[in-house]
């Protein structure tokens, strides 16, 4: 009887812990309906409308600040359909997205949302409109006009997939090239007619334009962290920086063109870019990515990188 009762509560606890464990647990449909009740809550200006964590880090532009605050004061509608990317692995949530700001504002946005047992327990955004102040111009399309490539939010076949670790090392090649450029690709690979859209703004051929070194610019792409691996999507998102040292000056291009750096004084871009891979190769990137003060870090970087300049090192 005792041996019977004893199994019986093995049972029981078993039983408890399962289902517990499985609460905890949020896969790919819970992920993304969470996403979507965080869309319509930050809409809607109503934080009762998507499941937040007592304790929520609230991030905007690389500065952590109460919540609910920033654009959640300001964005008056979405444009377009949404790209959502999720990683049941990490408890990740991707949002690439165009709203509207204060009824006449364009804004192109990227969400990143940390969720546990269900809940958000932390909110990251770059937005990116076209006000500026002493930096370059940043890249910016029309929200009104912008069509993001469909083949970005589809499922992957197995067979095309890239492993979580390729996903990584083709980010990572790709900031590599970014980085420094001088015309040689490291670290990836790029299939005909790739795709960058940056802050909605469309550039084809972008293999041809790293291979070019116009971007020679560009001292360091640092703090790099690929943080979700979308699996079915065969996708990878990353917040990175990339810093410009303002002293280049003349330079040439591989073909021997000559150019001038748009960069007259020490400036940095943050990003949250995601890249679609198939076949091992990069089909698609989409980028968010705002001006920011020179070396600035993210509240979320964990193991800053040592200071470090490519032209040199």
């Amino acid at each position: 009887m005792r041996v019977s009762r004893l199994i019986a509560l093995c049972l029981l606890l078993t039983t408890v812990a399962a289902q517990a464990s499985g609460a905890q647990r949020c896969d790919k449909v819970c992920l993304e309906r969470i996403a979507e009740s965080y869309r319509a809550a930050w809409l809607r200006h109503d934080p009762k409308l998507a499941p937040f964590a007592k304790r929520v880090r609230f991030v905007e532009n690389n500065v952590l600040m109460p919540f609910p605050d920033g654009s959640w004061d300001t964005v008056s509608r979405e444009v377009g359909e949404p790209l959502v990317l999720s990683d049941p692995v990490t408890g990740q949530v991707g949002i690439y997205t165009a709203v509207m700001q204060s009824t006449d504002t364009q804004t192109f946005v990227s969400i990143r949302l940390a969720v546990r047992n269900g809940q958000i327990t932390e909110i990251e955004h770059v937005l990116s409109t076209k006000r500026n102040l002493s930096s370059p111009p940043t890249p910016i399309g029309d929200v009104l006009t912008f069509k993001r490539d469909p083949d970005f939010a589809r499922e992957v076949p197995p067979a095309q997939r890239a492993s979580r670790a390729r996903l990584v090392a083709h980010a990572n090649g790709y900031f590599d090239t970014l980085q420094f450029n001088n015309g040689e690709i490291r670290g990836t690979r790029f299939a005909p007619g790739a795709t960058r859209n940056e802050n909605g703004l469309a550039f084809t051929e972008i293999e041809a334009g790293f291979r070019s070194g116009r971007y020679r610019f560009n001292n360091r792409v640092r703090d790099r962290d690929c943080f979700l691996v979308d699996e079915v999507r065969s996708a990878v998102m990353c917040r990175g920086y990339i810093d410009h040292k303002g002293v280049l000056d003349e330079y040439k291009l591989t073909d021997g063109t000559a150019a001038r750096s748009v960069f007259r004084e020490p400036q940095t871009w943050a990003f949250l870019e995601a890249f679609k891979v198939k076949d091992d190769h990069i089909t698609a990137v989409e980028a968010t990515f705002t001006g920011a003060p020179y070396y600035i870090r993210s509240p979320f970087t964990k193991n800053p990188d040592p200071v470090y300049d490519a032209f040199k090192d």
